[in-house]
């Protein structure tokens, strides 16, 4: 494929996703588990930029952010916490090897 069809596609996927967000949050399941697939493993940071930039969907776009993409999940607090417990552990052994 080249890099014209290529963008060619892509430009063509990200108006498909813009025209489902435009009707959130009144989007079938299958429909709404096509945009949250596409946000987590197809769309580059360019395509999620143009979507937050379009004034038509802004409202539609923040609100599914909000309850999608933005939200803290268990596996984020377990990571938070692994994280933290971590520099504790760290800040102890250099406390600990100082005195």
């Amino acid at each position: 494929m080249t890099q014209v069809q290529d963008g060619a596609d892509r430009a063509g996927r990200r108006a498909s996703i813009e025209a489902a967000l435009a009707n959130y949050p009144h989007l079938p399941p299958e429909q709404l588990s096509d945009v949250l697939q596409w946000f987590r493993s197809e769309a580059s940071s360019l395509d999620v930029g143009l979507i937050a930039s379009n004034p038509a969907i802004e409202q539609p776009y923040r609100a599914f952010r909000a309850d999608h993409v933005d939200r803290m999940t268990w596996r984020d607090g377990v990571r938070a916490i692994v994280f933290t417990l971590v520099v504790i552990a760290i800040l102890i052994g250099i406390v600990w090897r100082g005195i």
